[in-house]
């Protein structure tokens, strides 16, 4: 059985800085792909960035590049998500996601991930 949750979300400036941990089980990190997420209210599901150890791929979307930095901890099973310099922009639900293959080629396309955690809401005031 997979399964996924996420934690770190809150409330912050503009400026500042959050990180998030996917804690999971049943995930194979030496040989699936997992990703980040975020969707605000009205608007379409979009990735942020996706790793996997099978090809060493690794994405991160144009507009968060540079200051959004994707990490596993294969010994803790555990998914990480930092974020600095955070804008009101990017406030959203985050979400963490698995897949066998999908990161492989292919960047943080939220349709080809079968396994979904819950959500946390990161907050950016100006």
């Amino acid at each position: 059985e997979v399964q996924l949750a996420e934690s770190g979300g809150g409330l912050v400036q503009a400026g500042g800085s959050l990180r998030l941990t996917c804690a999971t089980a049943g995930v194979k990190f030496d040989d699936w792909s997992v990703g980040w997420f975020r969707q605000a209210p009205g608007k379409e599901r979009e990735g942020i960035a996706c790793t996997s150890s099978r090809d060493g791929s690794y994405y991160v979307i144009d507009p968060v590049k540079g200051r959004f930095t994707i990490s596993t901890d294969n010994a803790k099973l555990t998914l990480s998500l930092q974020m600095n310099d955070l804008r009101p922009e990017d406030t959203a639900v985050y979400y963490c996601a698995a897949d066998p293959w999908a990161c492989t080629g292919a960047g943080p396309v939220p349709r080809h991930y079968d396994y979904w955690g819950q959500g946390t809401q990161v907050t950016v005031s100006s």
